[in-house]
């Protein structure tokens, strides 16, 4: 998005945008900035609204110990990986969407399955069935785009 609102908008061509080493050293520091700063703030969040994970009652004992610990952190991380990509990446780039829209999908299937833990006060969430049909799903559609588009 940075090199597309430098060139085209800006019409200034900076140079260094061009470099892919460059633009994936700020993407990691952006993405480490980004979760740093709402990392804290989505921690208390989530620990305020007591959404803790649930624990097997017939799992380990040293597994009680995590009881209440917030859950959905992949979020936090799906949040920087996103804003971090869509800051340095060429969004020309069809593979770049492709990539993305993978990330997002299972990134929305474990939020599904983390919700209805919270919602049942369950360690079940969703089952493997369920896990793998739709992650199944993502990776068809992300393959027929890719081959429509190698095809194009």
């Amino acid at each position: 998005m940075l090199l597309w609102l430098f060139n085209e908008i800006f019409f200034v061509d900076v140079a260094l945008f061009g470099y892919i080493t460059f633009r994936t050293i700020m993407a990691a520091l952006t993405a480490m900035l980004v979760s740093l700063l709402v990392g804290p703030l989505f921690i208390r969040h989530m620990t305020q609204r007591q959404y803790g994970q649930p624990i097997r009652a017939l799992g380990p004992s040293t597994h009680q110990s995590k009881a209440g610990t917030p859950t959905m952190g992949g979020a936090l991380i799906l949040i920087a990986i996103v804003v971090a990509t869509v800051l340095w990446t060429d969004l020309s780039n069809r593979y770049i969407w492709a990539v993305l829209f993978v990330t997002i999908a299972f990134g929305a299937i474990g939020f599904i399955d983390d919700y209805r833990k919270l919602i049942e006060k369950s360690s079940d969430g969703l089952s493997a069935r369920a896990k793998y049909a739709m992650q199944s799903l993502v990776a068809l559609v992300a393959a027929v785009f890719l081959f429509k588009e190698r095809r194009s």
